[in-house]
């Protein structure tokens, strides 16, 4: 990819279209928006391969996240959270707990961070 320097930020064009990134939200997404994104995003999109393969019915996952950042450190991104909101048909938490597992292990943006953030994944089922 390749980066080129504008008025507070940097842009790259992708297939999908410009992507604008700045450590200002004015001028762009900030940095550690698009790591938490990537994280965030890999593991639902892994969560969702492997629940279809096990034809569970899914109807939707909502993916909310929490960071913690250490300002003594550059704003370093120390942990983050994901947390699935799963809505389906006679889903089970032990088969759920199993899918998570998978999940981790299979999702490469987690695999990527592993041993500098610590990443936690938890869900619930809801109605």
């Amino acid at each position: 990819m390749k980066y080129t320097m504008k008025e507070g930020g940097f842009f790259t064009e992708l297939p999908f279209g410009r992507l604008d990134v700045s450590g200002d939200e004015e001028f762009g997404f900030r940095p550690y928006q698009l790591l938490v994104s990537s994280i965030a995003v890999c593991s639902g999109g892994v969560l969702r391969k492997i629940l279809e393969k096990q034809r569970m019915e899914i109807e939707d996952i909502e993916i909310q996240t929490e960071v913690k950042r250490n300002e003594e450190m550059a704003n370093r991104v120390e942990e983050v959270n994901v947390h699935f909101l799963i809505k389906g048909k006679d889903l089970k938490p032990v088969k759920l707990q199993k899918a998570m597992e998978l999940t981790r292990k299979n999702c490469s943006m987690v695999q990527s961070v592993i041993g500098s953030i610590d990443v936690t994944e938890t869900f619930e089922i809801v109605e």
